[in-house]
């Protein structure tokens, strides 16, 4: 039995250290207050984000980026709370700003999907990003991808997502497992796996998603515009698909206010994994649910020596994945995992069972998968 925890955490230890290498092979980039000559169209799908939406709004009506150059699309998916006014209000208070309202058009079984492929049909400009209603952006945040866009040959761009309120242990888990999830993605661009982004920080351009064929193929999950839109462009043109390590470019979302929408969004998240066309990803994620069952497990089928090591050294192989990751998304703060990592097994546990026999609510919606 101790050979086959062994053999797990092994595995688990290399694959996160293979990650570690990789987030140091993608260098860190400045924005350089240059002419800006990209232009981008502003996608933002939103379904009942009054609490949210305005602050998104004033932070892109506050960019360093010339109103000529980038316009923004919203598309109301059935909202019925407050979010269509606090668009049209803004609206009127930014008239300089090219701004369009669009409703939804179902058309699959992804709100989302059906919302950005609506939008890019109404698009004027080559560049699209898409980004949520509940995030904030950087005054810089165009003028990074812009940078990186005229002085690279690059189709895609992949961006940094970061929680804004890290007080209280539900924010601060959060905040740990989207870092996580950061140091993931930036180490298996760093390693030439890429196999990860996050819609609410992604750029493309519209000839890509034409030759792509958009979100065909996928389009009956639910989630995953992001990452099945990515693993296509991968397998057709991987050199012209980067991630932008640049701290300007980090978009901050709210994290969620209670652990029953965390378990939620986690497992719609979780639930596009099987689908997945890259291999290291599901192999990847294979290892960290074994791990982290193993973790479980180990006290009952090893001496409480013996699972307390596998415990550290795991806590350990974590800790650095997040500290290296850390130094890019917030440098100036140090973080201390200790009781997430005590319960984040169990959660990782219960997502991924229901991610694959269950249904979760999300924007009071019930889904499967």
């Amino acid at each position: 039995m101790i050979y086959f925890f062994a053999t797990i955490l092994f595995i688990y230890i290399l694959s996160i250290s293979w990650l570690i290498f990789g987030i140091d092979n993608i260098k860190v980039s400045s924005t350089k207050l240059h002419n800006p000559r990209t232009s981008f169209t502003i996608i933002v799908p939103f379904r009942n984000e009054g609490d949210n939406f305005l602050a998104l709004l004033d932070s892109i009506s506050s960019m360093n980026y010339p109103s000529n150059l980038f316009e923004i699309i919203v598309v109301d998916d059935d909202s019925d709370d407050q979010s269509v006014q606090i668009f049209n209000d803004w609206q009127i208070n930014n008239p300089v700003i090219n701004s369009i309202l669009l409703s939804n058009n179902r058309k699959s079984n992804s709100p989302k999907k059906d919302a950005i492929d609506n939008a890019i049909s109404k698009s004027k400009h080559n560049w699209i990003i898409t980004t949520d209603a509940d995030c904030v952006v950087n005054k810089n945040w165009l003028l990074a991808f812009d940078n990186c866009i005229q002085n690279q040959c690059v189709e895609m761009v992949v961006g940094a997502v970061s929680t804004n309120d890290r007080q209280g242990l539900l924010n601060y888990f959060q905040f740990l497992d989207v870092l996580s999830l950061q140091g993931t993605t930036i180490g298996s661009f760093g390693i030439k796996h890429p196999f990860m982004c996050n819609g609410a920080n992604f750029a493309y351009t519209k000839k890509i998603f034409i030759e792509l064929n958009g979100f065909s193929g996928n389009d009956k999950i639910s989630s995953g515009d992001d990452v099945f839109l990515l693993q296509k462009a991968v397998n057709s043109f991987q050199e012209k698909v980067i991630y932008l390590k640049n701290e300007d470019a980090i978009v901050y979302t709210k994290p969620e206010k209670n652990w029953s929408n965390l378990f939620n969004q986690r497992v719609r998240w979780a639930s596009k994994t099987n689908s997945y066309d890259s291999f290291f990803g599901k192999f990847l994620a294979v290892t960290v649910l074994s791990m982290n069952f193993c973790t479980i497990i180990s006290f009952w089928f090893l001496r409480l020596e013996l699972s307390i090591s596998i415990f550290i050294l795991k806590y350990l192989t974590d800790y650095f994945l997040l500290y290296k990751t850390n130094k890019f998304i917030n440098p100036e703060k140090y973080i201390l995992p200790v009781f997430s990592s005590l319960i984040y097994p169990f959660f990782c546990i219960s997502v991924a069972f229901y991610s694959f026999f269950g249904t979760f609510e999300w924007k009071k919606r019930i889904s499967r998968k």
